[in-house]
């Protein structure tokens, strides 16, 4: 949270230059559909934030005129977007029927193990938050992953997840 958003109450006051991002994502659709940019307008505050509060909802709420819970259903739904601060790296590790049928639950305990955090948790050095996805649509690839909601990986055994995260490690300067 930067101070300059977020008051001592807590309030979320967008910027005004996510402002001007809003209205060019609202521009997009008719007048009558503006709540249509809701999607663009929290991947906007996520960009800047990190992350997507129940202040930055209700600040997007307001703007576009949508009941709070109306974006809060938006933001639990999705993936993508994270209520609370992540890890520089976020995993999402598909366990969908058809990953569980060739390892998918295994990747997800194998970068436990290897990160010393339980599903949903951040490593102690801010460098990974791992979490559970239900599909991310390459069944034919299982076991896959999704880094920070971008970079599908596919096909993960044991060695690749720990390629994967020793090769991000050391991108960071880690051991």
């Amino acid at each position: 949270m930067t101070p300059d958003r977020h008051h001592a109450t807590g309030v979320y006051t967008p910027s005004d230059a996510t402002l001007q991002r809003f209205a060019r994502e609202v521009a997009k659709y008719p007048y009558d559909q503006k709540q249509s940019a809701v999607m663009a307008c929290l991947a906007i505050v996520q960009q800047e934030e990190g992350h997507v509060s129940l202040q930055a909802e209700q600040a997007v709420a307001a703007y576009l005129g949508m009941e709070p819970i109306a974006v809060h259903e938006v933001t639990t739904f999705y993936n993508m977007y994270n209520q609370r601060p992540t890890g520089k790296f976020k995993l999402n590790v598909c366990t969908n029927l058809p990953c569980q049928l060739r390892d998918g639950q295994s990747a997800l305990h194998h970068l436990e193990h290897k990160l010393g955090i339980a599903m949903g948790e951040t490593t102690a050095d801010g460098l990974f938050t791992l979490q559970q996805s239900e599909c991310l649509g390459a069944c034919a690839d299982s076991p896959v992953l999704l880094v920070n909601d971008r970079h599908m990986c596919s096909f993960m055994s044991k060695d690749k997840l720990d390629q994967l995260v020793d090769g991000l490690r050391a991108a960071e300067g880690q051991p």
